[in-house]
């Protein structure tokens, strides 16, 4: 993409972002979140939205938390349901992506009050017993970004394509940074709610690895813990077949870490 291109891109997702806050602040007027601050991203999701917002604690490491759910365009009927629950729907005007719907998640998050971010899925893959397990030691202070792995705890998905991907991408990463990772792309990920300003996150879509990568590469103590990947409660994937969406990943994961680098050395030479 050129510089062009990217900067109609970014005018682009700075409409669409400013309409669904402004969307959100009609719903919700004042919004002041917890402490900490649950994002999802959620794409026609409605069926299983209202079992994952059951089933999200009021609490994570004795502190208060809100969620905040991102719709990706297309409302099928997810934000009634948000809201009806009593949580804080945010509906974007068309569908970018999941990167770009966490993207503003997380801007909504650190202004709106929030100290720490802890994100999960909407289809039911996350276990929401996790979401403390990796937000633990970001409160403790332990670490600025920690992953969840389902490689240090389990998976409950056989499909062998995309775990064989989960543990190629994971090798890759860990030799690239220099930092051991076991899962690149996993839905639970937790950090201090003002970290997210000081990364560069462009990725409509494939955004775990930009996520990951742009920490670790920005100087992030991280970490990981055992967390379960469950299968989806109902529907399919949005993101398409494994071996497309492998390709995409893959496509982010490296222009990513490239970007990182020249940054660094950018940095270096001054």
């Amino acid at each position: 993409m050129n510089n062009r291109d990217r900067r109609r891109r970014q005018a682009m997702d700075a409409l669409i972002d400013e309409l669904a806050i402004e969307e959100m602040t009609r719903a919700h007027p004042a919004v002041a979140l917890a402490p900490v601050a649950i994002v999802i991203a959620s794409y026609k999701e409605r069926d299983n939205i209202g079992a994952v917002l059951e089933s999200m604690p009021k609490q994570l490491c004795d502190l208060d938390a809100s969620v905040v759910v991102v719709i990706d365009g297309e409302d099928d009927g997810t934000a009634a349901i948000v809201r009806d629950a009593g949580r804080v729907a945010v509906v974007c005007p068309v569908n970018r992506g999941q990167g770009a719907a966490l993207r503003l998640g997380y801007r909504i998050a650190r202004e709106h009050g929030a100290t720490y971010i802890v994100t999960a899925d909407a289809d039911g893959q996350t276990d929401p017993a996790d979401l403390e397990v990796v937000l633990q030691p970001v409160v403790d202070g332990e670490a600025d970004f920690v992953n969840g792995s389902r490689r240090l705890g389990k998976t409950l998905s056989h499909g062998f394509v995309r775990n064989a991907g989960v543990l190629l991408f994971s090798k890759t990463v860990s030799l690239l940074t220099k930092t051991r990772v076991t899962d690149t792309a996993n839905p639970i990920r937790a950090f201090r709610a003002d970290r997210t300003a000081g990364l560069v996150l462009e990725e409509p879509q494939y955004q775990a690895s930009e996520l990951l990568i742009g920490a670790i590469m920005g100087g992030a103590r991280y970490a990981e813990r055992p967390v379960t990947m469950r299968p989806r409660a109902s529907g399919r994937s949005k993101k398409g077949g494994d071996l497309s969406y492998g390709f995409s990943y893959g496509r982010v994961f490296f222009s990513t870490w490239l970007r990182e680098l020249r940054r660094q050395q950018a940095v270096q030479g001054d």
